[in-house]
């Protein structure tokens, strides 16, 4: 991996610190817990924030390999979530129509 010489981070560190911040705040917690029904888990975007600033700062191959494995990582798992359901082409024949009433009413 340190074999290309003007190797940049994947993101700017102010992204790995918006992306830390954004998780640490009340409204993400409370969103992740209703959908997740977990806290959400920020501590790879604090890692990745100071592998960064240790990249930004003394060129570390340690922090480098460290980043490249987390968006790595990030983007397998972006890919392994895929549509639950089928796009439709059109709508169907009948949306116009009025929907059929309750049975009970």
């Amino acid at each position: 991996m340190a074999d290309c010489s003007p190797w940049q981070p994947p993101r700017p560190c102010e992204a790995y610190r918006a992306e830390w911040k954004l998780c640490r705040s009340a409204r993400h917690f409370l969103h992740h817990y209703y959908v997740h029904g977990e806290r959400p888990a920020c501590e790879q975007w604090r890692r990745d924030l100071a592998s960064c600033r240790d990249w930004e700062e003394r060129r570390s191959a340690e922090a480098q390999r460290s980043l490249c494995e987390s968006e790595r990582a990030r983007v397998q798992a972006a890919r392994k979530h895929i549509l639950v359901w089928a796009l439709r082409q059109s709508p169907p024949a009948d949306w116009h129509l009025p929907l059929p009433q309750e049975k009970d009413e």
